[in-house]
């Protein structure tokens, strides 16, 4: 199933997809084909080459450097970004702190830090949860105290992703501790070289390293690196989560890992016939492909709105569960499909280069840690049973 695109926005498609023909290095773009990590020098010259073609930040209105495209254009460019086998948008700095700059930042903020966003000369991670403060990250314990012109922060922050790359970090920190939780918490930007700062990765299941723990021990921040009102931070999380919630729909990173699925379900054989010909697996597949149709429909709805001026509501609970459900459903069909050659994945003896990499065809190589990466999004961005809460309290009225 495909949307019916427009004359203009069909050729709007191509242009995308003439970019990226010409413009993503073929190396990189096997190691995305194939699942491989990717190391920062990837993903940084993949955001400045976007930079300089206009096409960075498709959410930013366009008066802070957005190219003013429409909501449906905006489908397509993540669609062909995904289709493609570029590098993801690392969506820290351009998709998440830079909307809360350019709405409840000071003029002195949005002048020093978007146009660095923009350009991905600093690359920013999120400092939100914290041992014990997931789910209820109203619950959390980094302290920020005012000494002067500067706040002084101690803390952990933990699962924040690819922070070992990071030049700066967006934190939730807690400067009241007389009222309500939420009502004693800012949000401050840190530069991630302040004295006191150090990270310390975590392994996960699938043998990468993509998360961090960041300890902070006496760090000075300058208080000019508040946004907005002290004490506010929880509306403008809110507000960063729900632009956050809204991309981990990944519509486009779904359909491409579907025509991975597909592709191997022409070469697997169940007895007799490929896994193309078994009625049964195709049902399945067929099923997730129609929910990833109405996933998309959604997402488009939800540009829509923001294209009006208004900021993601509960929908976007909405779509982060449904885009994680589909995600999963697809990563398991995958492990499934390619059966044994799933357990016979060994990150550290992996080699671009190689013809055949890992052990059995290449499709298969990364099944296994692809299934076990997309473990984690029912947690992140707010759980998958906490976004559930959301929709019964502010759609349904329970």
């Amino acid at each position: 199933m495909e949307l019916v695109l427009s004359a203009e926005d069909e050729a709007f498609r191509q242009e995308v997809r003439a970019f990226i023909r010409d413009k993503l290095d073929p190396e990189t773009k096997r190691k995305v084909e194939l699942g491989y990590p990717l190391d920062k020098n990837d993903y940084v010259q993949w955001h400045k080459r976007m930079f300089e073609q206009g096409w960075a930040a498709p959410n930013w209105p366009v008066e802070y450097g957005g190219p003013g495209w429409t909501p449906i254009q905006r489908h397509i460019y993540d669609e062909e970004l995904a289709l493609g086998s570029t590098p993801r948008v690392i969506p820290f700095g351009v998709s998440m702190v830079a909307p809360v700059i350019y709405t409840f930042g000071s003029a002195e903020q949005k002048a020093k830090y978007l146009p660095r966003i923009l350009s991905f000369d600093d690359w920013w991670c999120q400092g939100y949860s914290e041992p014990g403060s997931g789910s209820d990250l109203s619950s959390l314990r980094t302290k920020a105290v005012r000494d002067g012109d500067h706040y002084i922060v101690n803390g952990q922050k933990t699962w924040t992703t690819l922070a070992q790359y990071a030049d700066m970090i967006f934190c939730l920190v807690r400067t009241d501790d007389s009222g309500k939780q939420q009502e004693g918490i800012s949000f401050l930007l840190i530069d991630m070289k302040t004295p006191g700062i150090s990270v310390t990765p975590i392994e996960t299941i699938d043998g990468d390293v993509e998360i961090n723990s960041v300890f902070f021990e006496d760090v000075r921040v300058p208080v000019e690196n508040l946004v907005g009102e002290e004490g506010k931070g929880w509306t403008y999380a809110k507000f960063l989560l729900g632009h956050e919630r809204t991309g981990i729909a990944a519509v486009g990173r779904s359909k491409r890992q579907l025509a991975r699925l597909k592709t191997i379900a022409e070469h697997e054989v169940n007895g007799d016939i490929t896994l193309a010909e078994d009625t049964d697996f195709q049902e399945r597949v067929s099923q997730v492909e129609i929910e990833l149709f109405a996933l998309e429909a959604m997402v488009i709805g939800a540009l829509e709105g923001e294209a009006r001026g208004n900021p993601p509501g509960p929908e976007a609970s909405i779509l982060k569960i449904k885009g994680v459900e589909v995600q999963q459903a697809i990563t398991e069909l995958a492990v499934e499909a390619v059966g044994n050659h799933a357990h016979a994945f060994a990150p550290d003896t992996w080699d671009i280069h190689a013809n055949e990499p890992g052990i059995g065809p290449d499709y298969a190589a990364t099944a296994a840690p692809i299934y076990f990466n997309w473990r984690k999004a029912s947690i992140y961005g707010g759980s998958n049973e906490i976004q559930r809460e959301i929709i019964a309290k502010r759609v349904l009225g329970l």
